[in-house]
C-alpha cells in the first residue's frame, strides 16, 4: 500500500491535502467561537465503477507538532498502515475511548452471545463472601483433573442457588446460558454430568468441616453467637424406588407423598435462621428419636456448652428432656395440647401480659412441683382461625353421620362392616372433630330381617373445651428467672427453621430427590445446605442494609442483568465488545445500598473461542470481601 505520510514529515510543507499514491492526509478546518480548529483524517482512494472515490480510513486529530497527544496520532497511523492489532487490556479496566478511526456500519451492528449474568454474579459474590472458595481450594485436593473440584463445587452450588435443576440439565443447557464460563474461566464443553457427579463425591467427605467453617464465618460477618439453637425435622421424598439407598423408607411424609420412600433431615439453625448443621436420618424414623443424635453431633463439632434449645412438641419426650438436663442445657419446647387440661384454672384467671397486639402470655408453675416453668399463651387471631376450622369439621361430621345413619337404617340388606368402614373413613377425614363424637352400630332382628341402628352421641363438654382452648398453647422450659415475653419470642424463632425448610424445598429444589444411592443423596442434600447458607447470608446482608428480608425478589431482579457481545462491523475488521447490561435505576439503588458493584467497562474480544475467562481476572477485586 502506498502512502505519503511518515513520522519524519509532519506536513509542514503544505497546508492543503496532497497525493502520492492511494492514501493521503486531508486537513479539516472548523471555526467555533472565533477560534479555528484544525484536524486531519487519513483518506484512501478507491476505484469504483463511477470513478475514483475517497474513503476515510481514520480520523487522526491534530498532527503538526511533537507533543504527546500528536505522537499518539502518528503512532495510530503507523499501527493502521502496518496492520498491527491494538494492545489489549484486562476486561473492565479503564482504557481509552473507542478510537475515532473505527467507523462503524450501523446497519451491521448486532448483539450476540446473550448470557445470564446478574444472578450467577450475585451467587459468586456470596460464595466468596462465605469463604467457600478458599475453603474448597484448601480442603479438596487437586489431582490430574482438567477442572479443579473446588470450581466444580462452586458450579453445583451456584446452579442450586440460581436455578435448581439436575446435574444433567446443568451440563446440557444451564451452564452454557450463563456467564460462568467467563467468571470461572471454564468453558461449557468441560462441564458434563459425569464430572458433576464426581464433584458430588469429592465434596461429601468435607461436610463436617464445612459446617464448622460456616459457623466461624457467620460470627465474622454478622457477630452471630451460637448459644441459642433451633432444631426441627423435615422429610424429602424420592422419585424412583430408592432401593440402593439404605436410608430410604416410607414414613410420615410432610410433603403429602406417603406413596414414596423418603429420608428425614434434622436441621440446626441459629436464632437468625442461619443453617449450622444437619443430619440425614432414615425415612421412617420418628422425630422424637433424633434429638439425642443431634445433641451428640453438636457437642462433637462445637464442644459442650450451656446452650438453649428450641424444639416443637414433636420432639418432646421425658427421656429427651432428661437428656438435655443431664447435659446442662436449657430448653424451650412446645407441649401436647392435651396438657392444657392441667391448667384449666390458670386459663380463666387474670395476670396475662400482652407480648404483641392480640397475643398474651403468663407464667405458671409446674403442676408436678418440678423446677420447670410453663408459659401459657393465647392468640386472638389463632383462636378465630382454629374455631372456624373446628366448627367446619363438626358440621361435616354431623352432616355425614346423619346421612350414614339414614342410609343404614333404611337399607333392606344392611352390611354392618361396610357401614363401620364408612364411618371410619368419615372420622379420618375429619380428624379434628373425631374425638367429639361417639358412634355405635348395632344389628337387630325384625320381622323383615336384620336391621342396623346407628347411635350418634356428641360430647358437648369436649366440644365446649375444644372451642374454649382454641388459640391457646403451652410452652415448657427449665430456664428459670426469665420473663414470659422473652421466652415466647425465643420460641417463635422456631419459625426460622420452618422457613428454612420451605426455602430449601421450594426455592432451592431439595425435593424430589432423583439420586438413588446413599452417598449421592447425602451429597445432594449437602449442596442444598450450602445454597441455603448463601440464601440466608443474602437475607442477613439485605436486612443489615435496610432492604427487608426477601432474597427471592432481589434474585429475580438480578436475573435481568445479562452479559452480551456487541458486534461492530468496522472498515477492515469486526470489533466485538463484551459488556454487561446496565441495571435499571431501582436495582442500581439496591446494589448501591448493598455496596455491590457491577462491571461497567466493556472489553474488546479478539478471539471469541479462545478468550475464555476474560471476566475472571478483573473480577477478582470486585469479589474480594
Amino acid at each position: 500500500m502506498k502512502t505519503a505520510c511518515s513520522a519524519e514529515n509532519p506536513l509542514a510543507r503544505e497546508s492543503t491535502p496532497w497525493h502520492n499514491g492511494d492514501m493521503y492526509l486531508r486537513r479539516h478546518n472548523k471555526k467555533s467561537g472565533g477560534v479555528t480548529y484544525e484536524t486531519w483524517t487519513l483518506v484512501e482512494t478507491v476505484r469504483t465503477i463511477r470513478g475514483p472515490r475517497q474513503r476515510i480510513v481514520a480520523t487522526i486529530g491534530k498532527l503538526p507538532g511533537l507533543d504527546a497527544e500528536e505522537k499518539v496520532g502518528w503512532d495510530e497511523i503507523g499501527r493502521i498502515l502496518n496492520n498491527k492489532p491494538r494492545s489489549t487490556l484486562p476486561l473492565f479496566e479503564k482504557e481509552p475511548d473507542i478510537p475515532a478511526w473505527a467507523t462503524v456500519n450501523l446497519r451491521g451492528v448486532q448483539v450476540e452471545r446473550l448470557r445470564s449474568f446478574g444472578d450467577v454474579y450475585l451467587g459468586l459474590v456470596l460464595w466468596h463472601r462465605l469463604g467457600l472458595s478458599d475453603f474448597c481450594k484448601a480442603q479438596i485436593p487437586e489431582g490430574r483433573e482438567d477442572v479443579p473440584w473446588s470450581v466444580m463445587a462452586a458450579v453445583l452450588t451456584l446452579a442450586r442457588f440460581c436455578a435448581p435443576s439436575s446435574e444433567l440439565q446443568i451440563a446440557d443447557s444451564w451452564y452454557a446460558k450463563t456467564a460462568l464460563d467467563d467468571l470461572l474461566g471454564v468453558s461449557a464443553d468441560k462441564i458434563n454430568d459425569d464430572r458433576l457427579y464426581r464433584a458430588l463425591d469429592a465434596l461429601l467427605p468435607h461436610k463436617d468441616a464445612l459446617c464448622r467453617h460456616l459457623q466461624k464465618r457467620y460470627g465474622e460477618l454478622f457477630g452471630t453467637t451460637f448459644d441459642f439453637l433451633i432444631y426441627d425435622v423435615t422429610s424429602s421424598y424420592f422419585e424412583g424406588s430408592g432401593k440402593h439407598n439404605t436410608k430410604a423408607r416410607r414414613g410420615y411424609s410432610r410433603d403429602g407423598r406417603p406413596d414414596c420412600v423418603q429420608v428425614c433431615i434434622g436441621l440446626v439453625t441459629s436464632a437468625e435462621g442461619l443453617p449450622l448443621a444437619y443430619e440425614v436420618f432414615d425415612g421412617n424414623r420418628p422425630d422424637v428419636t433424633t434429638v439425642e443424635d443431634i445433641l451428640e453431633l453438636m457437642e462433637t463439632k462445637y464442644g459442650k456448652a450451656h446452650r438453649v434449645w428450641v424444639m416443637d412438641r414433636g420432639m418432646v419426650s421425658e427421656e429427651n428432656l432428661e437428656t438435655l438436663r443431664t447435659k446442662g442445657a436449657h430448653y424451650i419446647v412446645g407441649t401436647p395440647k392435651a396438657m392444657l387440661k392441667k391448667f384449666e384454672r390458670e386459663l380463666t384467671e387474670s395476670g396475662w401480659e400482652e407480648v404483641q397486639p392480640g397475643v398474651e402470655v403468663k407464667l405458671s408453675a409446674s403442676p408436678e412441683g418440678t423446677n420447670e416453668t410453663f408459659v401459657l399463651c393465647r392468640s386472638e387471631g389463632r383462636k378465630e382461625k382454629e374455631q372456624a376450622i373446628l366448627n367446619r369439621f363438626i358440621t361435616r361430621m354431623e352432616t355425614g353421620l346423619a346421612k350414614l345413619k339414614e342410609q343404614a337404617e333404611k337399607s333392606k340388606r344392611p352390611d354392618r362392616q361396610k357401614v363401620e368402614r364408612r364411618i371410619g373413613r368419615l372420622l379420618e377425614r375429619n380428624s379434628r372433630a373425631a374425638s367429639l363424637f361417639d358412634v355405635t352400630v348395632e344389628e337387630h332382628q325384625s320381622e323383615n330381617g336384620p336391621r342396623l341402628f346407628v347411635t350418634i352421641r356428641k360430647n358437648e363438654d369436649r366440644a365446649e373445651w375444644a372451642l374454649h382452648t382454641s388459640g391457646s398453647y403451652l410452652l415448657r422450659t427449665n430456664w428459670e428467672g426469665r420473663d414470659p415475653k422473652e421466652l415466647w419470642k425465643l420460641y417463635i424463632q422456631l419459625t426460622q427453621a420452618e422457613d428454612a425448610f420451605r426455602t430449601t424445598k421450594s426455592d432451592l429444589g431439595l425435593r424430589p430427590i432423583y439420586h438413588q444411592t446413599t452417598e449421592r443423596t447425602d451429597a445432594h442434600i449437602l449442596v442444598c445446605f450450602l445454597a441455603l447458607a448463601m440464601w440466608r447470608t443474602l437475607q442477613q446482608w439485605m436486612e443489615c442494609a435496610g432492604l427487608g428480608t426477601a432474597p427471592r425478589k432481589l434474585l429475580e431482579e438480578m436475573r435481568e442483568i445479562r452479559s452480551l457481545d456487541v458486534v461492530l462491523p468496522a472498515k477492515d475488521k469486526t470489533i466485538r465488545l463484551r459488556t454487561v447490561s446496565k441495571a435499571p435505576q431501582p436495582l442500581r439503588v439496591l446494589l448501591q445500598l448493598l455496596g455491590l458493584s457491577l462491571p461497567n467497562q466493556p472489553k474488546i474480544v479478539e478471539h471469541v473461542v479462545q478468550n475464555l475467562g476474560v471476566l475472571k481476572d478483573q473480577l477478582v477485586d470486585l469479589l474480594k470481601l
